[in-house]
């Protein structure tokens, strides 16, 4: 019998930087497992991606900031944010106790329909 994967197995003792995981791509959709430990942006810079993204936090702690709003938004487990395409934004701060563990699904914006 094969094994299933699990999103909360394999989380290295350590990160140098955050590791960033294909699950999925095809059809328009792009799925990424992405483990945050104490990561945060680089000063100045912004995320500016050419895809919607819905971005669920499965596990730990962060804050986001968007360049349209005036403060942080603070995520724990369970959190859920459907980022626009072109929306300026960056990880502020991600727990540096325990892994931060994101599902990200990047949308081709010229395909998506939201229900959210």
């Amino acid at each position: 019998m094969a094994a299933t994967p699990n999103l909360f197995a394999h989380i290295p003792g350590e990160l140098p930087a955050e590791l960033v995981e294909l699950l999925y791509a095809g059809g328009g959709v792009r799925c990424e497992r992405i483990v945050s430990f104490g990561h945060r942006s680089p000063d100045g810079f912004w995320y500016d991606q050419p895809t919607t993204e819905l971005v669920f936090l499965l596990r730990g702690a962060a804050r986001l900031r968007f360049a349209d709003e005036p403060s942080d938004r603070e995520l724990t487990a369970g959190d859920y944010l459907l980022i626009a395409a072109h929306r300026r934004h960056r990880v502020e701060w991600t727990d540096a106790k325990e892994p931060t563990i994101w599902l990200a699904v990047h949308i081709d914006g010229r395909r998506e329909t939201a229900v959210l």
